[in-house]
Order: C-alpha cells, then sequence, then structure tokens
C-alpha cells in the first residue's frame, strides 16, 4: 500500500514532530490533500497524501518526532468516511445492546445517562480539540468542555490526561483525610502551569545556547541623532504614499539600507564561520525579526541591495503578516546573511541581541527618546536619539570593524541624503 513520507523540507531541517493528524484512520483522503500538520525548527508545514483512497493506519503519534524520509502513514484503495462518525456509531450500537439486556428500571437509568451523554457530546463538538484528544476523552468517558475551561487552547491528549489526573487527586483528597485527620495545609503550594514546550522554543532555545556557548560574542553601542532622517519621512510620507500604491515610508528601510552600505565596507560582518573556513557572503539577504504568539520569528528580505525602499517596506510588510498568520514557508527563513531586531517597538531603551544561527554578527535598534544633546559648547537641545548596538563573533569581527560598521549606520542615518546616494 502507499506510504506517506515526511517530505524534504529545508537543508538545514532534518526532522519535525507531529503536531497534530488532520485525518485519522478510516477517513477518505484526496490526492494532494493534507493529513498532518509537522511543526519543524522553524514553521509548521502540512503534509499530503500523494495517493487517493482511505487512511488505514498512523504510523507516527501526535508528539512523535519524526525524520525526512519516514514513513508516517498508510493510504489504502476505497472510501472511508468522517473520523468521527464510526466511534459514534460504536457507541450507538452498544447502548442498543445494553438496553435490550435491561429490565425497566435500568432502561430508565440508561436513558437519563444517555441524554446526559448527548449533551455532552454537544459540548465536545463545540470545544476546539485535536481528533485524537476527542477519541481519547471520549474512551476515557471524560467531558471535553470541562478540559477546554482548564487549556484555554486548543484541546490535546495531555490536556484530558490532566483533567483526568486532578479529577482523580480531588475524589481521593478526602478520604485521606478521614484516614490520617489532619488538619488542611495553611500554606498550600504556589499554583503553577506545567507544559511541554512547543518544538520551535525548544529549538530556539538550543541555538540561542549553542551561539552563547560557541562564539566569541562581545557588543558595541553608539547613538543616533533621529532628527534628520524623522524629519524627511515628515515631509516625504504623504508623497511616498501616492507614489507606491499606499506603502508607508517606515524606519526599517532607511535602517535595511544603511546595513547594507555597512557590510559592503566592512565585509568580515557579513561572514560565517563553517568548520576551519571563513565564507564571506556577497549577496544582502537581510533578516527581520518579528514577533508572533509562537515567539520571536526571522524571515529574510532577498537582495536588499537591489530593492529600493518601497520594495524593503513591502517586503517587510508582507513577511510580517505572513509571520503572523503562520505562513511563512521555510524558504523565508533560511540562508540569510545578517539580522536587524527592533526591540524599540517594545520599549526597550538599551539591550545585547544574540547573533542570529550562523551570521557573524546582529544590528539591535531601540526607542526613540528625547534627551538633551550638547550641540557644541555653548548650545543643548532636545532631540530624538536612539541606541544602537551592534553583537559580533569577536572571531571573525575585531573591535576596529564593529566600532567602524556601527559609525557607518550612525552617519548614514544621520545623514539621510547620503543614504540615498549610497543607494
Amino acid at each position: 500500500m502507499p506510504e506517506v513520507k515526511v517530505p524534504e523540507l529545508a537543508e538545514s531541517i532534518t526532522e519535525g514532530t507531529i503536531a497534530e493528524w488532520l485525518k485519522q484512520v478510516g477517513d477518505s483522503v484526496d490526492k494532494g490533500e493534507a493529513i498532518v500538520e509537522l511543526e519543524t525548527d522553524k514553521v509548521n508545514v502540512e503534509v499530503v497524501s500523494e495517493e487517493a483512497g482511505v487512511l488505514q493506519e498512523l504510523l507516527a503519534n501526535e508528539g512523535d518526532t519524526v525524520e525526512v524520509g519516514q514513513s508516517i502513514a498508510v493510504v489504502g484503495e476505497g472510501s472511508g468516511n468522517n473520523a468521527s462518525e464510526a466511534p459514534a456509531k460504536q457507541d450507538e450500537s452498544k447502548e442498543e445492546t445494553n438496553a435490550s439486556t435491561s429490565d425497566k428500571q435500568s432502561q430508565s437509568a440508561e436513558s437519563t445517562t444517555t441524554n446526559s451523554d448527548d449533551k455532552s457530546q454537544d459540548n465536545n463538538q463545540r470545544v476546539n480539540a485535536t481528533p485524537s484528544a476527542r477519541k481519547y476523552a471520549r474512551e476515557k468517558g471524560i467531558d471535553l468542555s470541562e478540559v477546554a475551561a482548564a487549556s484555554n487552547d486548543v484541546v490535546r491528549k495531555e490536556h484530558v490526561d490532566q483533567s483526568q489526573n486532578q479529577s482523580n487527586s480531588q475524589q481521593s483528597q478526602p478520604a485521606a483525610k478521614e484516614e490520617t485527620k489532619k488538619p488542611a495545609q495553611q500554606n498550600p503550594s504556589k499554583p503553577v502551569i506545567r507544559e511541554k514546550m512547543s518544538r520551535r522554543k525548544k529549538t530556539a532555545a538550543k541555538k540561542l545556547l549553542e551561539v552563547s556557548n560557541n562564539t566569541a560574542m562581545l557588543t558595541t553601542f553608539n547613538e543616533i541623532d533621529m532628527t534628520n532622517v524623522m524629519n524627511l519621512r515628515k515631509r516625504k510620507k504623504e508623497q511616498f504614499i501616492k507614489d507606491h500604491d499606499g506603502t508607508k515610508l517606515g524606519f526599517m528601510s532607511f535602517f535595511t539600507k544603511a546595513a547594507v552600505a555597512a557590510l559592503k565596507k566592512y565585509p568580515e560582518v557579513n561572514a560565517e564561520i563553517d568548520g576551519e573556513d571563513m565564507i564571506t557572503k556577497q549577496y544582502y539577504d537581510i533578516g527581520v525579526a518579528v514577533s508572533t504568539e509562537d515567539g520571536l520569528l526571522v524571515p529574510f528580505v532577498r537582495d536588499c541591495d537591489k530593492k529600493n525602499f518601497a520594495e524593503i517596506e513591502d517586503e517587510i510588510g508582507n513577511l510580517a503578516k505572513k509571520a503572523r498568520d503562520k505562513k511563512l514557508g521555510l524558504d523565508d527563513m533560511v540562508n540569510g546573511s545578517f539580522t536587524i531586531t527592533n526591540g524599540g517597538i517594545f520599549g526597550s531603551m538599551m539591550s545585547t541581541p544574540i547573533i542570529n544561527g550562523s551570521q557573524a554578527a546582529i544590528l539591535g535598534m531601540h526607542s526613540i527618546i528625547t534627551r538633551p544633546i550638547a550641540i557644541d559648547a555653548d548650545t543643548i537641545e532636545n532631540r530624538p536619539m536612539m541606541y544602537i548596538a551592534l553583537s559580533y563573533d569577536h572571531r571573525i569581527i575585531d573591535g576596529k570593524e564593529a566600532v567602524g560598521f556601527l559609525k557607518t549606520i550612525k552617519d548614514l542615518i544621520e545623514n539621510p541624503e547620503d543614504l540615498l546616494l549610497e543607494s
């Protein structure tokens, strides 16, 4: 029978985790239809069936780690039903058999129980739960609506177990109190929520630790007077929107173009170490960190040296929307050369960003804060100021290059006309 295998994902991704089976055994499957959602280190991917038929067997469970090329399901010939219908019919058959062998009293009791079960089943249908969780809850006789109230999310099998364990614990407590006759605890332990980290969070934690352990990371700082670039945006923003079909002129395009100019001037910052070799990249794919419900993601704007300000702003907006809608592809997330992260949108005044993957450096932007600045020996003015930071791998980049890179960013942002000439 045809087997469904984990497809090639990306050059740097060799495995994933079964996040949710979208089809269950006995379900009809069309050719090209998604049957499982696979969580990888970077994005979630739907795996489709190459054949039409019936899902005969699942070879991996939700939560299992599977490798590229591994068989995870079997699809056979024929037509099937929805997975939820078969268990329901089996339950109805069992109820009819039990009813036929009971007396009038038990029939009345069963009628009451059946009505209760029907209500519970209706509640279960309204709960946002995975197919495996629904089946598991039916087998355990647990009401999913009660589980959902505790999970505040999509109900999975582990939530059902947690609910059952909590219920058993609550039932056993009165008996234990009667036997021991001890007073209730005056200072119970503090409430906590224990849950498994998602694959993406575990991968991010592992990679951040690897970067910290395997690089000689330093951070250098500078500050930028944002007066000129803010005035330029103010003067040009309305015309920019009209000329570019509604695209707004933000700060990110200025910093992206400034980063490209600085990378050309200091190519070591656009490099990485591969074993005993240093690879200096001749392209400028700039990563822009995007905050999502699932954590920080870094999609890349490709060929920024060949794009104008409007094209960069458009691409950043599209990637940010895809990230928040969970529609980023693997191609959006790999093979970048440099990264920019903007903690200023959350109010950060200063930070030391961690290098992204195998890259050599990362630029950190921060909040724009009005501060008194000495213009000359006799003049002090309030100016909109931003601290910027460059975290870099000292194995590749010397302090002189790091400071020079950041100084180039500063000079170009403070003199945006020069930046336009550079691009």
